[in-house]
């Protein structure tokens, strides 16, 4: 969790247990582009158990469809809600915000973000402001 602190709860509305949820939401961005770069298709283990089961490969295939919508939608929102903190910097924003122990100093000693600590920490708060907003839809 590194040096990671909630927003300012009279300043944006953002409980402190809130920003956690949105936190380590924004962290499974990693698992997600994982599962559907290499999920792609029904066949899992065989499962092995007592009980009778039946293999319906249509549901197999529907859960698939909707698993990888879910997903999809999931990363879309954080990318397009990177974006609107800031155009210029999202790349940046979205590395921080996907990954933990991502810090300003890293962004700036080694990817050489193109901004001050302090415009950089605004569109990270304008980042999880957009993003509470958007998932209470």
């Amino acid at each position: 969790m590194g040096n990671v602190r909630p927003l300012n709860h009279s300043k944006y509305g953002i409980s402190k247990n809130r920003f956690w949820e949105l936190y380590y939401w924004c962290l499974q961005y990693g698992e997600w582009k994982d599962e559907l770069k290499y999920k792609t298709d029904t066949v899992g283990a065989m499962e092995i158990t007592d009980m009778p089961t039946s293999r319906n490969t249509g549901d197999a295939t529907q859960q698939l469809a909707i698993r990888r919508t879910m997903l999809e939608q999931n990363c879309r929102l954080i990318e397009q809600t990177a974006i609107e903190a800031d155009p210029d910097i999202y790349q940046y924003l979205l590395k921080a915000v996907t990954e933990e122990d991502v810090t300003f100093r890293y962004l700036k000693l080694i990817m050489e973000i193109p901004c001050g600590k302090d415009m950089y920490y605004d569109r990270r708060r304008k980042f999880y402001w957009l993003l509470d907003k958007r998932r209470k839809m």
